[in-house]
């Protein structure tokens, strides 16, 4: 690790104002537990309910600031990134754990976004004008921004993801509550700190620290409108649960998924054999995106098998800091231990053949939270819940089809339904997995892990609700209005109404 650095002192800023440090719990990188990246507040019930009441007072004059304006903002703040690009991603190594480089790319992945959101401000259009059956009538469909958005963000992407969701809100006129993961505080507060030098009015961005408790305290809050969500199905479900009786709450949740690579007996073999590796080991398989399914044809399963597990002995995990490393430790020891719950279950099963045995690696480094690939060929089995839930760590299993019905069986066969990836070459194949899979996002020969900010990111079954992030968040963070306007002398009905009064 590189030259230790003084611990950061976490304040929580509320109506553009930091509160005074506190050192409630602290932040430990997980490369070296012993290094404290810094200390941070657990905000209080007050503080949480003070926060939403800044984003409420400032809500009015934010929503009416042209939207032009609003974008200007951005545009500010994209320069500000730029400026900051080596120190956000240092920090963000440091305290999350992802190698360097996966770190810069997504400082430049934030940047985009944030670029994204000034450029389609500057487009000014926020709806339609749609043709009436009336001649003297105009209609117009408008949108119009829903109010406080709660913004609660995972560990894994804490600098882009939370961008995702703030960009578009706070373009649309929207003003946020954001809650960056206990596990990333630090690259949270550097991101707010931004937002406040470029400018952002006081409470149209307030930040509170702390677990799920306050995450719940901020859902149960009945003055927010919008709470936007990437993390745990069970935490997303809870949100759900707890919005169910607002009428006017909106609840977008990314929670997770059981993504595959679904390797056809066409495939280019070398492009699939890297396609696998990167979806199921690139930030040592923490993306809610990862592979830990790969279904190949039996006809190139042990080629497949030997290639992959051969590549997969010759990454390097290790220091995030050092950027020849392919991937760093995993978030703590929590994350370890479930992890290796789930190598011990597979281990224990009869029929299923362990092809790299895997787990916690303490001679990387004794203080981290360091672990290897685990592979494992099996037939596709519905006993063993490792084949259906998520792993979230290098954990990936090898499974065989026949035919591409049975790929599609096997990919469809678990609760989720994020992403997806196709290795082939044949065109008519690879559309039938497009429409017969479930999936959110969908990539064909390449890895599928990877996202762009001009597209949806988001899932169907237990890996969401409907509503995606980065661009296709703006459906979610404001409501559609319409507006006609009668430009003739009298009253005119549609459907042949008539306005008579006798």
């Amino acid at each position: 690790m590189a030259l230790l650095l003084p611990p950061i002192h976490g304040r929580l800023a509320i109506a553009g104002e930091w509160s005074p440090p506190r050192e409630d719990f602290e932040s430990l990188s997980p490369a070296d537990r012993s290094q404290v990246v810094g200390r941070f507040p657990q905000a209080t019930a007050e503080e949480v309910r003070a926060a939403v009441a800044a984003a409420r007072q400032a809500y009015p004059a934010w929503r009416r600031t042209s939207r032009i304006v609003r974008a200007e903002y951005f545009d500010r703040l994209a320069q500000l990134i730029k400026r900051d690009t080596e120190a956000i991603a240092e920090l963000m190594a440091r305290e999350c754990g992802k190698n360097i480089a996966e770190c810069r790319a997504e400082v430049v992945e934030g940047l985009h976004m944030v670029q994204y959101v000034f450029g389609v401000g500057r487009q000014g259009i926020y709806g339609d004008v749609v043709a009436s059956e009336i001649a003297e009538k105009d209609s117009y469909v408008r949108r119009k921004p829903w109010g406080v958005v709660a913004v609660i963000t995972p560990w894994n992407f804490p600098f882009a993801v939370p961008l995702w969701m703030l960009g578009p809100s706070l373009l649309e006129g929207n003003t946020a509550v954001f809650k960056p993961s206990e596990d990333t505080p630090a690259v949270g507060q550097k991101l707010v700190e931004l937002f406040q030098e470029a400018g952002f009015p006081p409470g149209t961005i307030n930040l509170i620290h702390g677990d799920g408790a306050v995450g719940e305290l901020l859902v149960r809050d009945p003055r927010v409108n919008v709470v936007l969500f990437t993390g745990s199905y069970e935490v997303g479900k809870r949100i759900q649960e707890l919005s169910a009786g607002m009428p006017d709450r909106i609840v977008a949740a990314e929670m997770g998924g059981k993504n595959a690579v679904i390797v056809c007996d066409d495939a280019r073999f070398e492009l699939a054999v890297n396609a696998g590796i990167i979806s199921a080991f690139k930030t040592t398989g923490q993306r809610c995106v990862s592979a830990s399914r790969i279904l190949v044809h039996e006809k190139l399963l042990d080629h497949y098998a030997e290639a992959f597990v051969a590549t997969a002995r010759r990454l390097r995990f290790g220091d995030p800091l050092d950027a020849t490393y392919f991937a760093g430790p995993v978030i703590n020891q929590a994350a370890m231990q479930k992890i290796e719950q789930y190598n011990a279950q597979v281990r224990q099963t009869a029929g299923v053949q362990l092809l790299l045995d895997g787990g916690p690696a303490p001679g990387i480094h004794p203080g981290g939270c360091y672990m290897s690939p685990f592979i494992y060929r099996t037939e596709w089995r519905t006993d063993l819940p490792a084949l259906r839930e998520e792993v979230f760590g290098p954990h990936v299993a090898l499974i065989p089809f026949r035919d591409d019905e049975e790929a599609v069986r096997i990919h469809n066969d678990v609760d989720y339904g994020l992403s997806l990836a196709v290795i082939s070459e044949n065109y008519r194949r690879i559309r039938f997995f497009r429409d017969e899979c479930d999936y959110g996002m969908g990539y064909v020969n390449l890895p599928c892990i990877g996202a762009e900010v001009h597209l949806p990111f988001g899932g169907v079954k237990k890996s969401g609700n409907g509503h995606p992030s980065a661009a296709g968040l703006v459906e979610v963070v404001t409501h559609k209005t319409a507006w006609t306007i009668n430009h003739g002398t009298e009253i005119k009905m549609a459907q042949g109404l008539s306005a008579r009064i006798d």
